[in-house]
């Protein structure tokens, strides 16, 4: 089993920053792939970023590359998404996941932090 919780949501003007961070417990041993994904009111939820366990190679959704940073530090079992000149539409709960294999859905899910951009 693997658990996860986020933090470092809040409010925030637009053009402003804010870093979420996801702590990861458990077996952190078996973890593929960590990944952040967001879900705006209204909307479904959507992919924004992922790093893989191993080596930190990133992939990231195209609206938010050149702002938000995903990157984990495996002696801390934390994943990191550092988000920089949000924008209104950046407004949504964000949630860390756990993926233990290539190509299988993410498994283990945080209860999510929430990120209000004002415009």
């Amino acid at each position: 089993q693997v658990q996860l919780v986020e933090s470092g949501g809040g409010w925030v003007q637009a053009g402003g920053s804010l870093r979420l961070s996801c702590t990861v417990s458990g077996r952190t041993d078996s973890i593929y792939r960590m990944g952040w994904f967001r879900r705006a009111p209204g909307k479904a939820r959507e992919f924004v970023a992922s790093v893989r366990w191993s080596d930190g190679s990133t992939d990231s959704l195209n609206s938010v590359k050149g702002r938000f940073t995903i990157s984990r530090d495996n002696a801390k079992n934390t994943v990191y998404l550092q988000m920089n000149f949000l924008k209104f539409e950046d407004t949504a709960d964000y949630y860390c996941a756990g993926q233990l294999e290539y190509g299988q859905p993410y498994r283990y899910w945080g209860q999510g932090t929430q990120v209000t951009v004002s415009s």
